[in-house]
């Protein structure tokens, strides 16, 4: 992993106004030195007894989007840059890598299946150890204007993507595992697959990301019941995700500053039972200190299943 260091200030210091030929000073501008943690909000479910549900179609304003109540929390979250060890796919359920893409227009969707598919299966084989991949899904985000409080990322049926900001984990155990079939299409392919994982590959396609970065949550942290099944109930069918109780000792993670090279891989489900990490819950929260001139965050997540074989 790297990352592209500011040139210290004081190396600014000595320079004279102008060069000997008369040309112009160069711009220099302070390093900003990375703090160990920021306080984020995120929003956790709040304990209840009804399943909970999300609406993703427009069911009449007689149904809410939503039957729960949100526990927003404000909890620390270390930036991983600075962390002794860098943490494992494996273990802690996420790894940063310095991959950059080929790819330019990330609304081009041949463009993107033809280019960006085939890097992330790559990256995402790479590593997690699999020998082969899928990528079979991807979505396009944009932190909205005027930075609202964070929700589920939709307003409204066939709103914009936007940041997520309630803890959550793409997959549960029971759609995790119906994933493999859905994805092969083939019943005796999947009964043939020993083990295989789910990673989430994301990566802001605006820029430094100054504003509205994602935290991850430590696997080795979370345990089973703090994760709650919930309904996304679509216009043509029903998906589940895992939503989360709080806990004091989860510990969550980011990348400061994540720029366009750099891909965040993390898992959100796989198939071993134990050994691994399994889930990786995460959401999106603001900066403490959202630079005035910051750009609205850009980001794509493309979802991956790799096979051990």
């Amino acid at each position: 992993m790297t990352s592209v260091a500011s040139l210290p200030a004081t190396l600014a210091d000595p320079l004279p106004a102008t060069s000997p030929c008369g040309s112009q000073r160069p711009v220099f501008t302070p390093s900003r030195p990375r703090v160990p943690f920021v306080r984020g909000t995120v929003g956790y479910l709040k304990p209840a007894d009804a399943r909970p549900i999300i609406q993703l179609v427009d069911a009449g304003p007689e149904v809410p989007r939503e039957n729960f109540e949100h526990d927003l929390r404000e909890v620390p979250i270390v930036d991983a840059r600075l962390a002794p060890a860098p943490p494992r796919i494996h273990h802690e359920g996420f790894e940063l890598w310095d991959a950059p893409s080929r790819l330019r227009n990330f609304h081009d969707k041949e463009a993107l299946q033809a280019v960006y598919y085939p890097e992330c299966v790559e990256l995402a084989c790479l590593v997690t150890g699999a020998s082969r991949g899928f990528v079979f899904d991807h979505l396009l985000r944009q932190r909205e204007e005027g930075r609202p409080p964070l929700t589920f990322g939709r307003s409204g049926a066939g709103s914009a993507v936007a940041a997520v900001g309630r803890v959550h984990n793409d997959y549960s155990e029971d759609s995790g595992r119906r994933r493999l079939r859905l994805v092969l299409n083939d019943p005796e392919a999947a009964a043939a697959v020993r083990r295989y994982s789910i990673v989430n590959i994301w990566r802001s396609i605006g820029g430094v990301v100054r504003d509205t970065p994602l935290a991850v949550c430590d696997a080795t942290s979370v345990n089973v019941g703090d994760l709650v099944p919930a309904e996304l109930r679509y216009p043509r069918r029903v998906g589940e995700i895992y939503l989360s109780h709080h806990a004091p000792g989860h510990r969550w993670a980011y990348f400061s500053e994540m720029d366009a090279h750099e891909a965040l891989v993390f898992k959100q489900f796989d198939s071993q039972a134990s050994g691994t990490s399994r889930f990786t819950p995460h959401a999106a929260f603001d900066l403490p200190h959202i630079p005035s001139d910051a750009p609205l965050r850009r980001s794509i997540e493309a979802r991956c299943l790799v096979v051990y074989d």
